[in-house]
């Protein structure tokens, strides 16, 4: 799921670039792109970490609850740290786009659809298909698979 996230929050900034110069805007990729999507891989990788460290907070407290009662709670507690680290970093950015001149554009643009899909990236695209994965083997479409949220039984 973080790998996921990780390769759509790059491929996204990349490609909002790649629009931004067919737009007109004097965009390119160069060092500072690459810096900034390196930026955005960091940023994507620690806010995965964070959600599924709570993840596995959860689930040791409820060794029984089902996984996306665990997955939900996790995301739920951890929603207003991201979106409140994001906008205090996407503010910055758009400071520096609006007032860094045309030699720090590229970087801060890049930036700011990095950090925009990157924040939603790990609750809509990382741990749904968590989720997805682990639950892939079921057996009926309305099925829930206990076992996940299950303790192994010796």
């Amino acid at each position: 799921g973080a790998v996921a996230a990780l390769i759509h929050d790059a491929l996204i900034s990349i490609g909002a670039l790649s629009l931004a110069n067919a737009l007109g805007m004097n965009i390119y990729v160069n060092l500072n792109v690459v810096a900034a999507v390196l930026t955005i891989i960091g940023y994507s990788v620690n806010d995965t970490i964070v959600v599924f460290d709570r993840v596995r907070e959860v689930k040791s407290a409820h060794p029984t609850r089902d996984l996306r009662e665990i997955m939900n709670e996790a995301v739920n507690a951890t929603l207003s740290r991201t979106v409140i680290t994001s906008l205090t970093t996407v503010f910055t950015v758009v400071s520096l786009l609006i007032f860094g001149g045309d030699i720090i554009m590229d970087l801060a643009f890049t930036l700011l659809v990095g950090f925009t899909v990157g924040t939603y990236s790990t609750v809509f695209i990382a741990s749904p298909l968590v989720l997805w994965w682990l639950g892939r083997g079921k057996k009926g479409e309305g099925e829930e698979r206990r076992e996940l949220a299950e303790p192994a039984k010796a």
